[in-house]
């Protein structure tokens, strides 16, 4: 989007209902437009378009969204909070600010997707308790490198250290689950010594749009 596009509308993963074919599967969309009358414009249109080949957007995952650098700086001005937020590719995008005072759009993890994860995470873990050691090394330093890969941009660092500590602890109690003697930190970060974990790092190209 464009620095004064003011409205958006966001789309998450599109279910949508064929008459003969059952459901189908559109991808994810954001369009951006500067007048809130385009962007209304647009959802009409877009909504006959689909209908021509019978298919419907999913109402409730359809939103139409106040967004950017002019609505950001109104809702200052006024004292109210800033537009919201809307999800994109595991992303949360928000409206914020450089460290000169300019406008901003940053993403960071989003926190459904996220908490889906550590416990996606935390089941697997479990399953492999009983590998050796650098074999259980080698997989969560792949989970870690490849989390980093796709999550590692600008505005995201932060995410990106709490996932790695979250990641830890996880590690942490499963080796404590299988160990006869229980496993305290101060013994856990010995092993870490012989066998680190991939620490947070961006990867990926900026993900943020400056005005």
């Amino acid at each position: 989007m464009r620095e004064n596009r003011k409205y958006g509308l966001t789309r998450g993963r599109w279910p949508v209902r064929h008459s003969t074919a059952g459901w189908g599967l559109l991808h994810r969309l954001v369009m951006g437009f500067q007048y809130e009358t385009d962007a209304r414009r647009m959802l009409v249109d877009l909504k006959e378009r689909l209908a021509q080949f019978r298919l419907t957007l999913h109402e409730e995952k359809t939103r139409l969204i106040e967004f950017g650098r002019l609505p950001a700086l109104r809702r200052e001005q006024r004292g109210e909070r800033r537009p919201e937020t809307f999800a994109f590719l595991g992303f949360t995008l928000y409206c914020g600010k450089t460290r000169d005072g300019r406008f901003i759009m940053k993403p960071k993890t989003q926190s459904k997707r996220l908490a889906r994860k550590l416990n996606e995470l935390r089941e697997e873990a479990r399953r492999r308790m009983h590998a050796p050691v650098p074999l259980q090394h080698r997989w969560i330093s792949s989970v870690l490198r490849g989390h980093y890969a796709y999550y590692g941009v600008q505005s995201n660092f932060r995410a990106l250290s709490s996932f790695h500590y979250q990641v830890r602890r996880i590690w942490y109690r499963s080796l404590r689950r299988r160990s006869q003697r229980r496993l305290t930190w101060e013994r856990f970060n010995e092993l870490l010594e012989r066998f680190p974990l991939p620490k947070p790092r961006l990867a990926a190209p900026r993900m943020s749009l400056a005005a």
